[in-house]
């Protein structure tokens, strides 16, 4: 720490030891006084990296943070002769046993050898006291004996070894073992480096990363798994403390793609929750929502195994999209995020933060939202409901994340800016059937003519008020039907009752992520985020070029010079396995790419991966190689959509 300190030193940086922090208090112009012991610091920009005490500093400024310090042991034998013989020249490797739950590295002439306990010990849940020095813990011996009972059995020589310290000392985890770094959302010029539990792994690539961020304005790469704004109020403290000792205790255990991990469940639910799980939903959350993956029979058939190949869900799944496709499929979006924007000057303040067309009044257009250097930040579909206000719906995982971005460039007057993902709840019914249900429970004239594709509205739906939507992510004739929450149970009965004679069925999130496969259609955080830009990913064709946008000088040279990779879609030959992402795509053995996103497209019956590949390769009919679970697996590439290629069901 000293030594970064000095380094900081050098080029005008100051610090100042046994300082402690009593207060930040916020000016009106956004900048901080960090009152301390010593006098007050007046500073453009704050960044809470308190380690330990990151708790305590964020409630400084009204923040709460979800980290939790973790006792944690580890161990330094005395010299062993193997290691001795070795000499100086040579040195063991550092090494990491999943299966044991133990890391090990030389030291010395010796061996350091830690674990994650199978039962965390949480440290200091209710606030690490000020007066800690980083003193260490009373060893528990008793709670690691079947750890080291492994690590004698894998290193025999360390059973002979004899022990030269016993280290156990807290280190702060956050809910899934990622830093929580960034802007707070909410908060101006507040960031956080905080939750960073390996100092030196993990400091380097932090510190590089908030540097670029704030003198650049944005980072090199895409951060999201570090990004604070990947929480949202959900996360409490009592959440931190029980996902960071999960997290803590499955250090090094899988999570299999298809897991669901059951620690700090039911942080937020909808009115139709119970109703769900009673018709045998399998449940999986984001953002701390609950939302429904998957459809069994009944309650008791509601599970599966965890697995890389296809799982047990894989028919039921399967039962859901052809619902979708020949009759009627109902799914909850109370995930998708809301946001509103409010003014006489909404319309040129979105004009200029998002890339796309702004609709007229009564009308929904999808619009790539980009950086200043060109990288994607969203892609959103935007509702004009009137001149003076607009409704943008997104991804929910990225919900706080789009809110720091558009309260980052709201003005002075004229523009209000409100998350509004927690006010409304909803449904949506997509298929062949979906509009005469619809007709059924709307007393509005809701044919092709009267409600075109791209419509919304303001009215009634179930007897509730609602906003009506015309538009599906299934890629068939569909309408989102957006509900306050205290609405959403009546919604919800009114469409089962109406839509029984018509083939209605449930479907949840697997069932909507194979339909959207067939179209060629990315998602965000997996398809678009911002590794990639617009032209990239071929979000470039919602651009409007006539109007001044940010990100437009990066986007448009780009455009003019071609880009170097595309995203394109690929037909994977396998049997009873599918990617799910980051698998390498290879071209004469070579690695050319990975897979972004990917699975089974039920209705055509294909195995399907998305991936960016160089241009030169991103071409109809090109055949790659596809790694999956240590396997290769020939791959066509598909720059048509293998289902409805013109649009016409959906605009029926």
């Amino acid at each position: 720490t000293y030594a970064y300190a000095k380094s900081a030193k050098v080029y005008g940086g100051k610090y100042y030891t046994n300082t402690p922090v009593l207060e930040t208090n916020q000016r009106e112009d956004g900048s901080w006084d960090v009152i301390t012991e010593k006098g007050n610091i007046h500073a453009e920009i704050i960044i809470n990296a308190a380690g330990l005490w990151a708790r305590e500093v964020g409630k400084l400024a009204g923040i709460h943070f979800p980290v939790q310090p973790m006792e944690h042991h580890y161990l330094i034998t005395e010299s062993i002769p193997e290691i001795e013989a070795l000499g100086k020249d040579k040195r063991l490797p550092v090494g990491t046993d999943f299966d044991g739950n133990i890391y090990f590295r030389q030291e010395g002439n010796g061996m350091l050898l830690g674990t994650y306990e199978a039962k965390s010990t949480p440290w200091q849940v209710r606030g690490t006291p000020m007066n800690f020095g980083h003193e260490l813990l009373d060893s528990k011996l008793e709670n690691i004996q079947d750890r080291l009972a492994i690590g004698f059995k894998r290193f025999p020589a360390l059973e002979k070894a004899g022990i030269k310290n016993i280290i156990n000392g807290p280190f702060t985890f956050g809910p899934d073992g990622n830093p929580l770094i960034g802007p707070v959302p909410g908060l101006q010029n507040y960031w956080a480096a905080v939750g960073v539990m390996a100092g030196f792994c993990q400091a380097g690539g932090v510190g590089k990363s908030i540097a670029e961020w704030i003198i650049e304005g944005e980072p090199s790469i895409d951060v999201w798994a570090m990004d604070v704004a990947r929480f949202g109020n959900y996360a409490s403290p009592e959440y931190g403390t029980i996902k960071s000792s999960e997290n803590y205790e499955r250090r090094f255990i899988m999570t299999f793609p298809n897991e669901t991990l059951p620690k700090g469940r039911k942080q937020k639910t909808t009115s139709i929750y119970d109703r769900l799980v009673a018709k045998g939903a399998v449940m999986g959350d984001g953002f701390g929502l609950e939302h429904a993956l998957w459809f069994a029979n009944n309650p008791k058939d509601a599970h599966e195994d965890p697995t890389f190949r296809r799982s047990r869900s894989h028919n039921y799944v399967s039962a859901e999209v052809k619902a979708v496709r020949n009759a009627v499929g109902a799914t909850e979006i109370a995930n998708f995020a809301k946001h509103e924007v409010t003014g006489y000057g909404s319309r040129k303040f979105l004009d200029y933060i998002l890339a796309g067309t702004l609709p007229k009044k009564g009308r929904m257009t999808l619009t790539p939202m980009l950086t200043p250097k060109g990288k994607l930040y969203g892609d959103l579909t935007v509702a004009c409901m009137h001149e003076e206000k607009f409704m943008l719906y997104g991804s929910g995982a990225a919900q706080e994340m789009h809110r720091r971005w558009f309260e980052s460039f709201l003005p002075r007057e004229g523009v209000n800016y409100k998350n509004r993902s927690d006010d409304f709840h909803g449904i949506a019914i997509s298929g062949p059937n979906s509009r005469e249900l619809l007709s059924r429970i709307c007393r509005d004239d809701v044919s092709a003519e009267v409600l075109k594709f791209r419509d919304v509205r303001e009215t009634f739906v179930g007897g509730v008020p609602a906003i009506l939507n015309r538009i599906s992510f299934s890629g068939e004739l569909g309408f989102e039907i957006y509900v306050a929450p205290q609405f959403q149970l009546k919604l919800f009965e009114e469409i089962e009752t109406n839509g029984k004679d018509l083939g209605l069925k449930l479907y949840g999130n697997r069932a909507l992520m194979s339909l959207r496969l067939e179209k060629n259609w990315g998602a965000w955080t997996l398809d678009f985020r911002p590794d990639f830009t617009a032209v990239e990913s071929g979000l470039d064709l919602f651009i409007n070029w006539n109007k001044d946008f940010v990100g437009k000088e990066f986007t448009l040279n780009e455009k003019q010079s071609g880009p170097e990779k595309k995203l394109v879609t690929m037909i994977v030959d396998t049997e009873d396995i599918d990617v799910t992402n980051d698998e390498a795509i290879l071209k004469n053995n070579k690695c050319i790419g990975y897979v972004t996103s990917g699975g089974y497209a039920h209705h055509i019956k294909k195995s399907m991966a998305l991936g960016y590949l160089p241009s030169e390769f991103a071409k109809h009919n090109t055949i790659v190689d596809i790694e999956i679970n240590g396997k290769l697996y020939p791959a066509k590439i598909t720059t048509k959509p293998l289902y409805d290629d013109n649009g016409g069901r959906m605009k029926s």
